[in-house]
């Protein structure tokens, strides 16, 4: 693909996640030329990394499935996955989106039938997992994966490896002198859906992260407890694989903090609240989970499934900041704290730990290559301003699924306004 592709009247969505589809489907379904671009192998972001939604507790499949069957039955739509935006210049109602290409070394003809996998011997950290465990170096992404297409991992091509890969296809779909490209798209407004990203808990020192291998984050232990994941969906710790049974929760993990996101990031009391429930699914009774808190933000219809949790015998709450955390010589964890209801100091031990990570933005506004204006956490702020490039999701604030929805919605209908605004003036 090469050359200047689409019109002034397009749409340019960027990101693949649950809002990124959202704005790309609402404006579609308005009529709209939309091009939907995505920088990894797959559509579905963080969405489809989850294993349940709160409070229902459904599978996130419910939500993509809808949305991938009117995607695909949806001819305005040309989605690219692997592409990146390097550069969006213009003004608005006539922008060029520059976007550059990787290979996946994986044509159309791919039937997803798996033989190339079964040939290659190296292995790569698998990002479905968060690098929880390890697959093949050709893959497909998940199961539920759009394109439904394997990819081969650019640390095989060259090798053996990549040699039986292509040998193995019975459909000629490897492509190994696939190469990097640059587009150009012409479009009249951009929403930017790019998403969030874990803050990296690492940084947290007093809870030892990268010190003690059962201290993992909520988006580590939401993979664990799918039978998808890395274990079965069984709950068990990293250091030596036993079952966790007396697990701690520990909120605001990197969030309202001065010294390190100063934003509430809204969906971790949700978190965890719902993944108590994965405790008491492995456990029955016997399985305990311990909630350390600030203050629990549980808004709107949410409040219902909070005090359902707070009812369940099995959950503790203890409103404190965890000061820090000590290891013992069996992989145990001993939380340091004061409990500020009756103000008594505690020392807890728990057979894991679970960080309720906070969210910032995936590309932090300054990164775009955009004039956007930003909040003081790097998320896009909605302006009245000429620019045509709208920020949507948890690109422009820390959102759950349904805002982050409506918040896609929103964005779709300003981008309808600028093409359709310019399509007037043209005539």
């Amino acid at each position: 693909m090469t050359g200047t592709i689409a019109t002034e009247q397009a749409i340019v969505v960027v990101g693949g996640g649950i809002s990124g589809m959202t704005a790309a489907l609402e404006a579609a379904e308005c009529g709209k030329e939309v091009v939907l671009i995505e920088k990894s192998p797959t559509l579905g972001g963080r969405t489809a990394l989850l294993y349940r939604y709160f409070p229902k507790l459904c599978h996130p499949t419910c939500g993509l499935e809808i949305n991938l069957r009117r995607l695909k039955a949806n001819p305005k739509i040309r989605v690219l996955t692997l592409a990146e935006v390097t550069g969006i210049t213009g003004r608005r109602g006539d922008y060029t989106v520059t976007v550059k290409l990787s290979p996946r070394y994986v044509n159309e003809n791919c039937t997803a039938c798996g033989a190339c996998a079964q040939v290659v011997q190296a292995e790569i950290p698998n990002p479905y997992n968060y690098n929880l465990n390890t697959i093949k170096a050709a893959y497909l992404p998940f199961a539920m994966a759009y394109p439904l297409r394997y990819v081969l991992d650019p640390c095989i091509i060259g090798t053996p490896d990549a040699q039986r890969a292509k040998a193995a296809c019975k459909y000629n779909a490897i492509d190994l002198d696939q190469k990097e490209q640059v587009i150009e798209l012409k479009a009249g407004a951009v929403v930017w859906a790019t998403g969030w990203k874990p803050y990296d808990a690492a940084k947290i020192q007093p809870y030892g992260y990268d010190r003690f291998p059962n201290v993992i984050t909520s988006v580590e232990f939401e993979r664990l407890a799918d039978p998808h994941g890395p274990t079965g969906g069984k709950i068990l710790r990293p250091s030596d694989g036993r079952e966790a049974k007396n697990i701690a929760f520990i909120q605001c993990a990197g969030s309202r903090d001065e010294n390190h996101l100063r934003h509430c990031s809204r969906i971790c009391c949700m978190a965890s609240l719902k993944q108590t429930q994965y405790v008491r699914e492995a456990y029955g009774d016997e399985g305990r989970s311990t909630i350390y808190y600030i203050d629990i933000r549980a808004i709107d219809r949410l409040e219902d499934f909070y005090q359902k949790v707070r009812k369940d015998p099995t959950v503790k709450f203890v409103k404190s900041k965890v000061a820090r955390i000590a290891e013992e010589k069996n992989g145990d964890l001993v939380l340091h704290g004061v409990d500020t209801e009756g103000y008594h100091r505690y020392a807890n031990t728990h057979d894991l730990v679970v960080l309720a990570i906070g969210m910032e933005p995936s590309v932090p506004a300054g990164a775009i290559p955009a004039e956007v204006v930003a909040d003081s956490s790097g998320f896009i702020e909605t302006t009245a301003d000429a620019s045509a490039v709208f920020g949507a999701g948890c690109a422009s604030n820390a959102l759950d699924v349904n805002r982050a929805v409506q918040s896609a919605t929103a964005a779709a209908l300003r981008a309808i306004q600028v093409v359709n605004r310019a399509a007037r003036a043209e005539t």
